[in-house]
């Protein structure tokens, strides 16, 4: 029985019961004090606090002390029952007074409100676990003071509270997540130490650590591919082990075996359990730490969440939530990053088929969708240009964003999807997007001057598998190749077709679908070194991973960690790549210069700066005349076609090529 419970006020007694009661209690009383006054004095008439501070101090300076014992009979026993031998004690000091007075018959009349008063104070003015009540709750607590004070465990961190399986927030995050590392931490030593007692103690000259996992060997291999491969649940555990040796490969190693040859064995694990080819196993597991490597993977077997984005021209969010809401549809916010998005969790309608999305107002797209758009940051009153907008969802946002001011030009190389997209502007009420079918590399030829460019651009799709497994067994290194230089000349147009004199603009956004390097950074670094007249920004983005400044033998520009990377076991969205360029007015002579340096230490070629001239000597004139005028030629064009004999001095015979 709790404290509370046992000091809780029951039925009142009935009249009868109640005189009969007073009768008994009266002798009892006076019996006992009698009793007392042997050995005590009787008390002042003072103040009862000045008695209950000197009692509560007492009790609380004896700590765990052990209480007088008090004779109770059975009367008392049935009038305080379940109340500790010292709690009586105690209750009966504070109270004494006033049976004093009830028995000689001359009552103080303020002697109740005086105790009301008391005991409300007595229970509020001090923290409750100085009151030493004796409960068989508490009994098994060795110092009450310091539980109710906060305990800490042994590495310093806070006891956890109650609400360790609830909900979690702002105020609990941190400390569920010292949790989380202490229970991993108690984990990883629970397996080491059923390792130990497996193997037994190993000896020092023999080297290695303690074999918690052994790899297969050949005739294991040859075996599991003659039965067809092991069962999913073993291949699974085999991963995980795997898994955790590598990460404390030191200890966990097995004697005798390779940290490549685990590596090697995960790889092919993963690509038979995940159903990966080996080359984009190999390909993404070298981006991360092989835990995270794992969780990737693990990852992109789940789907992503359904989110749809408000139609700001038509409505406001939360009117459309609270549309939605009446039709059955479960969402919420999709984060504090973003002003319209809905995360969409259970529907009892098809929410691409409600009155509300036939009517525009909203768009059904990916959280990392409004990634580029939001580091584009379109004001209104400018020319944009979305290079690959097909299905028209990142164009529509731009067109909302600038409401319907300026132009938007909504190109797609792919005219079939063109037709998707036109829908698409049409029924999100945007009055100022232009629909154009052209090869984005022609863009600076077809038309340019733009204030801000997006090229979203044709990728592998890494970042999607979830959407699209095909991804697993199609791409090879081949495709990589061939999608790194379209997305190079891509990069380099989308530079050429900005304004870099716009007062309000000059800038573009590049973004994939893919988590590769080859697809993200190394191209960024490609146009940094090939237009120096431009620079990499802050995208703007409140959250993400910061770009690659190297990776394995590469090594890019210093400014590359202003970019950022996306992951769905990070992030729960596809995977995604966001990089913002500044583009600044060229300095003629300076960026020519360097444009040159560039090209000509690709081509392992040694320029020498500066014109050919300082040579003063009259039989070199000649020779310098010659060349220079070929030189001339050949930067319009023009091939000069070599004969046998010497032509003419200044006549030389010329082609056009």
């Amino acid at each position: 029985m709790g404290r509370k419970q046992r000091l809780k006020q029951g039925d009142p007694a009935t009249l009868d019961e109640f005189k009969k009661s007073q009768k008994g209690s009266a002798k009892k009383r006076k019996a006992r004090d009698l009793g007392d006054s042997n050995d005590a004095q009787p008390p002042k008439k003072s103040k009862p606090q000045n008695g209950r501070a000197e009692t509560v101090k007492s009790k609380g300076a004896k700590g765990k002390g052990k209480a007088k014992e008090v004779d109770i009979d059975e009367d008392s026993d049935e009038q305080w029952g379940g109340i500790a031998i010292d709690d009586t004690q105690y209750l009966d000091a504070i109270t004494k007074f006033d049976f004093e007075e009830d028995d000689q018959g001359d009552p103080d009349p303020d002697a109740d409100a005086i105790m009301d008063d008391e005991n409300d104070d007595f229970l509020s003015g001090g923290p409750v676990h100085q009151l030493e009540f004796s409960d068989d709750s508490d009994a098994g607590l060795d110092d009450g003071d310091d539980f109710l004070k906060g305990a800490s465990d042994e590495d310093g961190s806070d006891v956890e509270s109650d609400d360790s399986d609830g909900p979690i927030t702002a105020k609990n995050m941190e400390r569920k997540s010292r949790a989380l590392d202490r229970k991993a931490a108690r984990e990883a030593e629970m397996d080491i130490e059923e390792a130990q007692a497996a193997t037994g103690p190993q000896d020092e000259e023999e080297g290695g650590g303690i074999a918690f996992f052994d790899l297969p060997t050949a005739e294991d291999l040859e075996q599991e591919k003659e039965a067809g491969g092991l069962p999913p649940d073993e291949l699974q555990k085999r991963i995980q082990d795997n898994a955790k040796v590598l990460k404390d490969f030191k200890t966990l190693a097995a004697t005798g075996r390779s940290r490549s040859e685990h590596v090697e064995q995960l790889l092919q694990d993963i690509a038979s359990y995940y159903g990966y080819n080996e080359f984009l196993t190999e390909k993404l597991f070298n981006l991360f730490s092989v835990s995270e490597a794992i969780e990737f993977f693990e990852a992109n077997e789940v789907p992503r969440p359904v989110t749809i984005r408000a139609n700001t021209l038509r409505t406001r969010r939360r009117d459309l939530a609270q549309a939605l809401i009446n039709r059955g549809v479960t969402l919420e916010p999709v984060g504090k990053w973003s002003n319209v998005g809905l995360q969409v969790f259970e529907s009892t309608v098809p929410i691409g088929a409600t009155p509300e999305y036939l009517a525009g107002h909203y768009m059904l797209q990916a959280a990392s969708s409004f990634l580029p758009v939001i580091a584009l940051a379109p004001e209104s009153n400018e020319r944009i240009l979305d290079m690959a907008s097909a299905p028209g969802g990142k164009a529509t946002y731009i067109s909302a964003l600038m409401r319907n001011t300026g132009i938007v030009f909504a190109n797609d190389s792919n005219k079939a999807r063109t037709k998707s997209l036109t829908a698409n502007v049409h029924r999100m009420g945007c009055k100022n997007v232009v629909v154009c079918n052209y090869d984005g590399r022609e863009f600076p030829k077809v038309i340019g001057g733009f204030d801000r460019v997006l090229l979203d651009s044709p990728c592998s799709g890494t970042g999607v598998i979830s959407k699209d497994p095909s991804v697993k067994l199609s791409k090879s290194e081949k495709d990589f190749q061939l999608l790194g230089d379209l997305q190079r000349q891509l990069i380099l147009c989308a530079i050429d077709s900005i304004n870099p004199e716009s007062k309000t603009g000059g800038y573009v956004t590049y973004s994939t679908c893919s988590v590769t390097v080859d697809e993200n950074e190394a191209v960024v670094d490609y146009a940094l070194r090939k237009r120096p007249n431009v620079e990499l920004v802050d995208t703007g983005i409140g959250f993400g991973v910061d770009g690659f400044t190297n990776y394995r033998e590469k090594k890019f520009s210093k400014d590359m960690h202003l970019t950022k990377r996306f992951y769905p076991h990070v992030h729960n969205m596809d995977g995604f790549f966001v990089a913002k360029f500044k583009v600044n007015k060229p300095t003629r002579k300076k960026d020519v210069q360097k444009s040159a340096e560039v090209e000509a230490e690709e081509e392992n070629a040694v320029v020498e700066p500066g014109p050919l001239t300082g040579f003063d000597a009259e039989e070199d004139q000649a020779i310098i005349d010659k060349w220079e005028r070929q030189h001339v030629l050949k930067t319009k064009g023009i091939k000069i076609r070599p004969k046998a004999n010497a032509a003419p001095k200044g006549s030389p015979a010329v082609t056009a090529h």
